[in-house]
């Protein structure tokens, strides 16, 4: 029984005293915003032997779990795992084993499948000796020998049990009538002419990382062991066939010979590591980029053998996954390798659980850096479990209320409804297959930032090279699942899977064309663009609680999802600002929140400004201690570290002090009012113009296309929000923002225009229009959808009449820089097919292209800096004197 509480401690004074203490503590600690705890990522090592593996995680800064939790990001097994398990995996989960991987991981399954692939492409698959399955295969083998006889030639044959490892069971024999009909081994052709250094015969332990069997993904590590034999080599022949520390390289086996050389270093000793391995090449004259090209192309191939299976095993392991999602399964093989004596490589075995002990120093070295890397590729992040969730609550939604559906064709439908239903499926299997292809190419960015001594081998950047793959890929399917798995045999035939962005890019144009053919060339007026990305509150959740967004952190922080996240949920409580002209003060929402970045393109742009939001004057007139931008950094209210430290600074002045400061605000906010007055003179009088047109045919090519809205909208629509990416999207954009930049530092007086706080207004409007890959700037043509004024909503920052002027006159000429760069697209090319090429070239749309400049208006300043950033967009030469 709990045992009671004294009374006196109860009605001490002191406890009472203590109590009203604490009680007032955590009364003002609740009023201070408790900073949320940084996301863990856990790894369940339970089902390893290694201790490098445990380090390695340590390293990471992976937090270990119980034996029994199966819920970490990281599960490590060193044997390979059933079916059932990977089936169980959540989305946000990573095991090291494919399930199927066996074919060629199995000496006999490999011997069974090379064999196959052989028959089809001898001349492909060369790399592997010639090879005999017992029992199944002996009266061929019988044969072989015959034949050997007959010829009066003898040659040697390596015998392994079939599922064996380790070197155990292996014989070499030159008499093959003495072996056993019945038993289960694998036979093969010995190498007798191999590569010798200082007279040993070697391996090559070859470490290779797959990453994705859908689509496949291989890396091949620049490093790896050299293992050699304990005993000169010399031929076999009948009196030293038994000699397995002389025709065995197997560290498992040389181990235990008494000539087993430890050392310490890279260079010495019976192992030794390729990369001192490569050096040696290179020493001798060997040719090192074709050795490393010959193991690339080794490596490929026979993976491509497994890859049939493996992509099946894991479809039926994971059902319902969409194609071209993130794989659940990853496996560090090691592919042992044979060079013979004119450096040709072939394939002795490989092991799919390829061991990680640490017995040496080179050990340590190599298998740490193995494993390492790996790690840092597979890209594990903290919000993986989060967005998984959230995921699947938004999809259980979706199927609960069947949004975003496509409705089912009824009987007896007309022509015209099947072929309008045939067209939105059309145009929702272009739109899956482009969000896959932009989700492969943001992780092949984190990976070409990640790889460290890994190489992508698959798929190759040789595109002569790729084919070649491909082809073989083509046969492997063919040969292993004839017959069999027909979805995944249509799905490889789709000849989407091999298009490129702008390749879908122009089909889904051809469809919006299609459709206004279908319609009847109808105008879909007020009619909203569920066919362009993002523009439905569907997909705006879709991209919240997408865990493959195009433009992810690939550091693994979440801070900007979170802060979108928050941003669309307090989407609904945002009012629209109101401007009382009289007072010259902006009316903010009654509750104060807290501006959140729009964008995740925003957050390195306001980490350059989120320092106090004061006119530069004030700056200058008042000298505060503020704390610095990396204290301020995760704050994202510019103003309340201002106005604390202002008003302890007023708090120990005296009156005279604080009236001359008060003047001398007054003074310099007239004085920034008319600056930004004169900005917004200059602004007004700022055009953009078309290519080879005068200022007069630009305005009017702009009404042209305004008058005819209805016309346009769709294809600006597409060339918007579909053709161009985020970083031509920016481009665009650019042409406006580099002629500002060069403008108010010569109407502000200062050397670097980022000390300007209109300029630093105009950042956040830039950003906003750029939010939501381009949606920003597409309401503010339909008039729908969150408008770019809402970001003031969510900033305690006061915004004068005169700066909200110079915002919507920025906006608009950003507007009428995207009409005249799409016109001029349409004009040039014909289409906009063309308008996703490579923009740095001059015939496309930059900023800073000769093409597109900014007319500005005379305006006499005597200001110039050496210092100061010059624009590469074009001005007239009447105002060259800015």
């Amino acid at each position: 029984m709990p045992s009671l509480p004294q009374e006196g401690v109860i009605q001490s004074p002191a406890s009472l005293e203590l109590t009203t203490d604490l009680s007032f503590q955590s009364t003002t600690q609740s009023q201070v915003r408790k900073k949320k705890k940084k996301g863990i990522i856990t790894a369940n090592v339970a089902g390893t032997k290694f201790e490098i593996v445990r380090l390695v995680i340590d390293e990471m800064g992976f937090i270990k779990t119980p034996d029994e939790d199966e819920t970490s990001n990281l599960i490590w097994c060193d044997s390979a795992v059933q079916q059932e398990k990977i089936s169980e995996l959540q989305n946000y989960q990573r095991i090291n084993h494919f399930p199927g991987m066996g074919e060629i991981c199995r000496k006999d399954f490999l011997a069974r499948n090379m064999t196959k692939m052989i028959k089809s492409r001898p001349l492909d698959y060369a790399f592997i000796p010639r090879t005999w399955i017992f029992p199944a295969e002996y009266t061929q083998f019988q044969n072989y020998v015959k034949e050997l006889k007959k010829k009066r030639k003898q040659k040697t044959f390596i015998v392994k049990p079939a599922n064996g490892a380790m070197g155990h069971g292996i014989s070499l024999i030159r008499n093959g009538d003495k072996l056993p009909s019945q038993d289960h081994l694998i036979v093969q052709e010995y190498i007798e002419k191999p590569f010798l250094m200082e007279g040993y015969k070697f391996d090559l332990r070859i470490y290779i990382l797959v990453t994705s069997c859908d689509p496949l993904k291989i890396f091949l590590y620049h490093d790896g062991l050299v293992r050699m034999g304990t005993e000169k080599y010399i031929p076999p022949n009948e009196s030293n066939l038994t000699q397995l520390y002389m025709h065995l390289t197997n560290y498992s086996v040389n181990k235990h010979n008494e000539r087993f050389e430890r050392d310490e270093t890279e260079d010495k000793g019976s192992k030794r590591s390729i990369r001192w391995f490569t050096e040696f090449l290179q020493e001798n004259q060997h040719d090192v980029a074709k050795f490393w090209s010959d193991i690339s192309e080794l490596v490929v191939k026979t993976l491509i053998v497994a890859e049939p299976h493996v992509l099946h095993a894991y479809r039926m392991c994971r059902p319902g996954q969409p194609p071209g999602s993130e794989s659940v399964c990853f496996e560090v093989l090691g592919f042992d390798i044979l060079l013979d004596r004119k450096l040709k490589p072939w394939l002795l075995e490989i092991n799919r659980a390829p061991s990680f002990g640490t017995d040496q120093k080179i050990d340590y070295d190599v298998k740490r850096g193995v494993l390492l890397n790996a790690l840092k590729l597979l890209n594990i992040r903290t919000s993986d479990k989060r967005r998984n969730l959230a995921k699947q609550k938004a999809e259980a939604q979706r199927r609960l209320y069947g949004q975003n559906s496509i409705k089912r064709l009824l009987p007896g439908s007309s022509d015209w409804e099947q072929q309008r239903h045939q067209l939105e499926r059309r145009k929702e299997e272009l739109k899956e297959r482009l969000a896959q292809v932009r989700k492969q190419i943001s992780r092949e960015q984190h990976e070409n930032r990640h790889m460290g001594n890994y190489r992508r081998i698959y798929p190759p950047d040789d595109k002569t090279l790729l084919e070649k793959y491909e082809s073989l890929l083509a046969v492997a399917f063919q040969t292993f699942l004839s017959g069999r798995a027909a979805s995944l045999q249509r799905e490889l035939n789709n000849p989407l899977k091999r298009m490129k962005e702008e390749d879908i890019l122009d089909l889904l144009e051809q469809c919006e064309i299609d459709d206004e053919k279908l319609m009847g060339k109808k105008q879909r007026g007020t009619k909203p663009l569920v066919s362009m990305p993002d523009s439905t509150e569907l997909l705006k959740r879709q991209k919240y609680y997408s865990s493959d967004s195009s433009y992810d952190d690939s550091s693994g922080s979440s801070e900007s999802d979170e802060n979108e996240k928050e941003e669309y949920q307090n989407k609904k409580r945002e009012k629209q600002v109101a401007y009382n002209l009289k007072n010259c003060k902006l009316i903010q929402p009654s509750n104060s929140m807290r501006r959140s970045v729009s964008c995740p393109r925003s957050i390195s742009a306001h980490s350059r400004f989120s320092g106090d939001s004061r006119p530069f004057s004030a700056q200058q007139a008042i000298a505060v201690s503020r704390p610095t931008s990396a204290s301020r950094s995760h704050s994202l209210n510019r103003a309340s570290s201002y106005t604390r430290t202002v008003l302890q600074s007023h708090g120990t002045s005296s009156p005279s002090s604080q009236v001359s400061e008060s003047l001398r605000e007054m003074k310099n906010r007239e004085q920034d009012d008319n600056l930004t007055t004169q900005t917004l003179s200059v602004l007004r009088d700022m055009k953009i113009r078309f290519p080879g047109k005068s200022d007069a045919e630009s305005e009017l090519l702009i009404e042209d296309i305004m008058d005819n809205w209805e016309h346009h909208k769709t294809k600006v629509a597409s060339y918007w929000l579909i053709k161009l990416d985020s970083l031509k999207q920016r481009k665009v954009l650019d042409i406006v923002k580099t002629s500002v930049r060069t403008i108010l530092p010569r109407i502000w007086k200062v050397p670097d225009v980022e000390e300007v706080n209109l300029y630093r207004i105009f950042n956040r409007v830039f950003n906003r229009l750029l939010w939501n890959h381009g949606q920003g700037l597409w309401n503010c043509f339909c008039d729908s959808g969150s408008s770019w004024e809402s970001i003031f909503s969510k900033s305690q920052d006061v915004v004068t009449p005169s700066q909200l002027q110079c915002c919507q006159r920025l906006v608009e000429l950003c507007k009428h820089c995207l009409l005249v760069v799409y016109k001029h697209t349409t004009d040039t090319r014909g289409s906009l097919s063309g308008s996703d090429a490579d923009l740095s070239n001059s015939r496309y749309l930059l900023s800073g292209s000769t093409q597109f400049f900014m007319r500005t208006p005379a305006y006499n300043m005597k200001y110039s800096s050496s210092g100061m950033t010059h624009s590469n967009v074009l001005f007239t030469s009447r105002y060259d004197h800015l």
